[in-house]
């Protein structure tokens, strides 16, 4: 299988050891170009076990350097037990961002803007529990903002699902799109990943698939293509990953054999540089061909439900 995704030898890009506040893990991070600068979003635990996230800025993309201070922490009984995983959409001349927030009242997924990354105001949370890894796509279909998203729920498998608003606060219609499939590399679960990448062909949708193995669970990431216009449509999703964990520190960490992105970046050379969390652990960055991940999702394809 040729490989899709080439590793940045310099894996990986952002540990504990780079943030000047007392944090145990740097993972699952969003990262998006603002003002010719890489912003990243990142994840981290405190040494209380509960999740914050910070901020680090990249004149390349690949060398970050971390803000002093973290960029957003639990806030209120919704979120006490940390915000993670977030994902960054620009639209509408702003910086959209989506998060999970942890709580005695289970997951929600949180929405907060900014226009500078100096300041952040979150506008509230935006489904009910339990729902996770909400990605927003960076243009509106006529009236309606579209998301991708992932209820978390044990009486089916996890799948990913689109739904629509025409405030991004209220959000409805929603049905599934791509079903996780027993005996697959994404048996498990699966969920959206970076939000989705404009191309001529389609929407590309970095993904996140789960399989449960006799030690645990891996976490891989695969490519789907959603159509330009009607983005609950599946064009194709490949049949096979993109990308699993094989390096020392996305096998071996806080979560064993985890690759798990938020955040694709598109250059101006028809590559996309793709991070990743790995093994809850550290940062890693590594680039594709945008063509070529479309025509796997074209030529490779598998019934997305």
């Amino acid at each position: 299988m040729n490989k899709l995704i080439k590793r940045f030898s310099g894996n990986p890009i952002l540990t504990k050891e780079d943030v000047p506040y007392p944090v145990a893990t740097v993972h699952n991070a969003a990262v998006i170009k603002h003002n010719h600068e890489y912003v990243m979003v990142f994840r981290s635990h405190r040494l209380n076990g509960r999740s914050i996230l910070g901020i680090a800025r990249s004149s390349d993309g690949y060398k970050f350097k971390v803000d002093p201070k973290p960029f957003m922490i639990p806030s209120d009984e919704y979120d006490e037990y940390g915000v993670e995983d977030p994902r960054i959409t620009y639209l509408g001349g702003e910086y959209l961002i989506t998060y999970n927030a942890y709580s005695q009242y289970g997951v929600r997924v949180g929405l907060a803007c900014t226009k500078d990354f100096s300041q952040v105001e979150r506008v509230g949370y935006i489904t009910q529990p339990d729902m996770r890894n909400v990605v927003i796509f960076p243009e509106k279909f006529g009236d309606y903002y579209v998301r991708l998203d992932r209820p978390h729920t044990e009486l089916t498998r996890w799948s990913i699902w689109v739904s629509y608003s025409k405030d991004l606060v209220h959000w409805g219609q929603s049905r599934i799109v791509i079903r996780a499939e027993l005996y697959r590399w994404d048996a498990m679960k699966l969920g959206p990943g970076a939000p989705p990448v404009k191309t001529e062909k389609g929407w590309l949708n970095i993904y996140h698939g789960v399989y449960e193995t006799m030690s645990g669970a891996v976490y891989r990431l695969g490519a789907a293509l959603h159509d330009l216009h009607d983005p609950g449509k599946i064009i194709g999703v490949g049949d096979h990953w993109i990308l699993e964990p094989e390096e020392p520190w996305e096998r071996v960490g806080y979560v064993p054999n985890v690759v798990f992105s938020c955040a694709a970046v598109p250059e101006e050379d028809d590559s996309l540089k793709i991070y990743w969390g790995g093994a809850d652990t550290v940062m890693c960055v590594g680039t594709a061909s945008i063509h070529e991940l479309v025509e796997h999702c074209l030529k490779e394809s598998r019934n997305p439900l």
